[in-house]
């Protein structure tokens, strides 16, 4: 057994069943030259870690971005699990040092096979969550996710709220959707812009900013949830 204090330590976890991260770094090709292993490779605890990664990043976007519609929220989850996020934290970890390897897949550079990096980490994620439970993963995750999650705060921030809601808008209403100032106060170096979005004699909603643009804005933000919100009513009838 490989001695994975090292590797405990890059993770912030103490193993209670240390057998539970050897197993997570076991490749079907060591499986494969070592039959009389009775634990078998770690494609199962692979299966269990990506649902436990997938869980644990749709809550958080779900409730740190209340805001953001379903389609956004499923993209910045592809983000955060995709092969590349997994490999840029396992390569952070040095994983591949601690692979079983079957000698055939070692010599092929296997340590550093995204593939191989990615499936492996999150089997490791599954013996923390067997291991620690939920909440010790979720802890693990978040600090070793770090950057990729400053990336989601940042492109969150710059979704095109009023593109989007004139989409909506013309093939729901086939009406163009425009904008204007409707109030402001403050002195002139700090002031507060109210603007509304309409079309024709309709007005959808009115938000608030320190410019024209970030009223504008977020008035489209505001309208685009109140559609939201109808068409889920609609559906529930």
């Amino acid at each position: 057994m490989l001695d994975l204090t090292e590797l405990e330590n890059s993770l912030g976890v103490k193993f209670e069943q240390p057998s539970l991260l050897e197993q997570a770094l076991i490749h079907t090709s060591w499986v494969n030259e070592n039959p009389n292993h009775s634990s078998g490779s770690n494609e199962r605890m692979e299966f269990l870690g990506d649902a436990v990664l997938g869980v644990i990043f749709a809550d958080r976007l779900y409730h740190d971005f209340p805001d953001i519609q379903e389609g956004d929220l499923t993209r910045f989850r592809s983000l955060l699990v995709r092969r590349e996020s997994l490999v840029r934290v396992a390569l952070g970890i040095n994983l591949g040092k601690y692979l079983y390897l079957g000698r055939g897949e070692d010599v092929s550079k296997g340590r550093f096979k995204p593939a191989n990096l990615a499936g492996a980490f999150e089997a490791v994620l599954a013996a923390i969550y067997i291991d620690k439970g939920m909440d010790v993963t979720r802890e693990v995750i978040f600090r070793l996710f770090k950057t990729e999650m400053e990336r989601v705060q940042t492109l969150s921030s710059n979704i095109d709220y009023k593109s989007r809601l004139q989409e909506l808008i013309q093939a729901q209403l086939q009406l163009t959707p425009r904008y204007r100032i409707t109030n402001f106060s403050g002195p002139e170096h700090n002031r507060l812009f109210i603007a509304e979005v309409y079309a024709e004699d309709r007005v959808f909603a009115e938000g608030s900013g320190r410019s024209k643009k970030e009223a504008e804005t977020n008035a489209a933000k505001v309208a685009l949830q109140q559609f939201e919100n109808s068409f889920t009513d609609e559906d529930n009838i």
